[in-house]
């Protein structure tokens, strides 16, 4: 078997142990959140900021574009100026936390993602989230480390490949994202 096709049936493997009963809760308080006018937020270091991102742009534009029930929804990694000014001035930590601080209230969502589930800015999120009354989604991989059990619903990949970990989580926000897209709608909004 070569690499390609081993990578392919772990891959496959890991997607067929997915809880989509999870999922599926997160589909329902991504719902509601849009409904009663809730902030969601994301947040992630490396490939999960990238996902974090990728899954808002598909939240604001393809969930939303066209709809008069839209999705008020941030990454938290997407200003450069903010992170660098925290990190540089204060500590990587705090870099997602002290954005909430200015932006979160009690019954918003937050979605932590880290495959390794111990990145310690978005721990810090989650306590802060949690703390002030927000639900908490956390997608992880491996054992979910010290950010499972923070949130309300974790979204493990129980794998220890963190490229699969990663390819797993960008699945799961496309689901999520097109369970508004296809399944409520009936069809995506067309891509320029």
């Amino acid at each position: 078997m070569s690499y390609c096709e081993e990578y392919r049936t772990q891959l496959l493997n890991v997607i067929e142990g997915l809880d989509v009963s999870k999922i599926e809760q997160a589909i329902a308080w991504f719902r509601q959140a849009r409904d009663e006018n809730r902030q969601i937020f994301t947040c992630g270091n490396g490939g999960s900021a990238s996902t974090a991102s990728h899954f808002v742009a598909d939240m604001l534009k393809g969930a939303s574009y066209g709809r008069t029930r839209r999705f008020r929804i941030q990454a938290l990694t997407d200003s450069l100026a903010t992170i660098t000014a925290y990190a540089n001035d204060v500590s990587y930590d705090c870099v997602f936390v002290e954005q909430l601080k200015n932006h979160a209230s009690a019954g918003d969502l937050l979605v932590c993602i880290s495959g390794s589930g111990n990145s310690p800015n978005v721990i810090e999120a989650a306590k802060f989230a949690r703390e002030l009354g927000c639900r908490v989604i956390a997608l992880t991989g491996r054992d979910g480390g010290r950010l499972a059990p923070l949130a309300e619903l974790n979204i493990g990949v129980s794998h220890p490949h963190m490229g699969r970990i990663e390819d797993i989580h960008l699945i799961v926000c496309h689901m999520i994202g097109y369970a508004f897209m296809d399944a409520e709608f009936g069809a995506p909004v067309a891509s320029l």
